[in-house]
């Protein structure tokens, strides 16, 4: 509760190209303000833009929801009273609004054309004066718009903009203020009588009851605009109220640039197909802006809602850290049940990651590895290169891994050691000793005795704990890799 009333905010993205990770960031805080508050989410769909909108991009998003855990209070699938909220279905909504703002007063028909407000921009900007609109049919005659309309002109139409201060309280930044010649009038119908975002968006959150508007910082220059169109809307009618408004961080980028969606690791589908989990990846995304506690990053979605306050998400720009995000990704994997971790991979254990043939793969040994496997992967899609040793019926040979294992003399530790093997106890225990034994008779400590095993066994010299390994591969398995590798060595 806020205020001792329930607040109902808005996650409202365009269909548009795959979810981007700052979008994300966007929902979980509209999200997690909504549950902590026990307020509502309204999810909404601004697709008024036909040329870049398309139904692909909207079955992502809400599959991307789904996957991310967010459950809304209205919107698409589940429908509301303030239905629809796919934007492309409320024209006659924005029409007839439009309509009342021009009667009242609040909007005009705009026949200026492009190469007028060009011409006009640049003297404005010449003279050192501001370069926006300048309000030239603010006041137009009747014989000025028959004049227009007899060249054949068409026109927008423009909200008119009070000429006084526009000053609120911004949740994340504290009080601001707009002075008016810096917010000139802005268009809100296209000529071509399609309503524009600067319309759509306050009408939707005016007819829908948002209390409070949670969006990025790219949309600050657009409030005080808003705002005004808010207390329009209000005068007439079409408004209860005007919502508060928090503007969230920028998140940045490589360079100190602002993450864009052209940057690939913008993208919420690579995190996806790389395998994080939701958990992860919304842990992480939390931090761009707001932490649960100074010494503190790793902590559940529940308790990041029970602890979020938007007093506590900080103004200034947040960089997006890879690695950060992969290493709290690891965190979260370390904290599964086992049973569950072992049920997460399962995607890649199977074509197209798996690179072995689906009757190899043994589920058996796959339980015995998972443990092992657990502790040591970052995200889910390194479980395949981990396993694979298991399933083929000959390791993947990493040509740099043999050639930094396989050094003068590592044939005949091979020997020694294989020798020790096929007469050891098949358990990890013995099979280390067996190795140990071997490498002491060589002159060799554990790790340098391990190598040349190790990348017989599995192929790499990197991986999961060996002589563990080892014994869920199996005598004959084993020893036949490592008769292979000696064969290798000795051609």
């Amino acid at each position: 509760m806020v205020n001792g009333s329930s607040p109902r905010v808005r996650f409202c993205p365009s269909p548009t190209g795959n979810p981007h990770v700052g979008l994300v960031r966007t929902a979980l805080f509209n999200w997690a303000f909504a549950r902590h508050n026990e307020g509502s989410l309204v999810f909404r769909i601004e697709d008024t833009d036909a040329a870049r909108d398309s139904e692909e991009s909207y079955q992502q998003l809400l599959d991307s929801m789904r996957w991310l855990g967010f459950d809304w209070n209205e919107g698409p699938e589940i429908g509301g009273p303030h239905a629809p909220y796919r934007q492309s279905q409320r024209m006659d909504i924005y029409r007839d609004v439009a309509e009342k703002l021009k009667a009242g007063g609040y909007a005009y028909d705009c026949y200026c054309t492009a190469e007028e407000l060009d011409a006009r921009r640049d003297a404005a900007r010449a003279a050192g004066k501001p370069s926006g609109y300048d309000g030239n049919c603010r006041q137009l005659t009747a014989a000025q718009v028959e004049a227009y309309e007899a060249e054949g002109r068409s026109h927008i139409v423009r909200f008119r903009m009070p000429d006084v201060p526009q000053t609120f309280t911004d949740l994340v930044r504290g009080e601001l203020t707009f002075q008016p010649e810096n917010v000139p009038d802005y268009g809100i119908v296209r000529a071509n009588g399609a309503p524009l975002y600067t319309l759509v968006n306050p009408v939707d959150d005016a007819l829908m009851e948002i209390t409070h508007v949670l969006r990025g910082e790219d949309l600050l220059s657009s409030t005080p605009r808003q705002l005004a169109l808010y207390a329009a809307l209000t005068e007439l009618g079409i408004a209860k109220a005007t919502p508060v408004f928090g503007h969230l961080p920028y998140v940045m980028g490589e360079g100190n640039k602002k993450l864009s969606k052209r940057d690939p690791e913008a993208s919420l589908n690579l995190y996806r197909e790389r395998g994080f989990l939701p958990e992860g990846l919304l842990n992480y995304l939390s931090l761009l802006g707001w932490s649960i506690a100074e010494d503190r990053d790793i902590f559940s979605i529940e308790e990041m809602v029970a602890a979020f306050d938007i007093a506590d998400v900080n103004a200034n720009p947040a960089r997006f850290d890879l690695k950060k995000a992969e290493h709290i990704n690891a965190e979260h994997i370390r904290r599964l049940d086992v049973k569950d971790f072992t049920e997460a991979c399962g995607p890649w254990l199977r074509a197209p990651y798996a690179n072995w043939a689906p009757e190899a793969f043994d589920a058996d040994k796959f339980a015995e590895i998972a443990p092992h496997a657990q502790t040591r992967v970052t995200v889910l899609s390194d479980i395949t290169a981990n396993v694979d040793f298991l399933f083929l019926d000959e390791p993947v040979q990493d040509d740099a891994s043999w050639a930094k294992a396989m050094k003068e003399g590592s044939d005949a530790l091979l020997a020694t050691a294989r020798a020790g093997l096929a007469g050891a106890e098949w358990n990890a225990e013995a099979l280390k000793s067996a190795v140990l034994a071997a490498g002491e008779a060589h002159g060799l400590k554990l790790g340098k005795a391990q190598a040349p095993v190790r990348v017989a066994v599995t192929g790499r010299t990197v991986g999961l704990p060996l002589f563990e390994s080892m014994e869920i591969l199996g005598r004959e398995k084993t020893l036949a890799r490592v008769d292979a590798a000696l064969a290798k060595l000795t051609a």
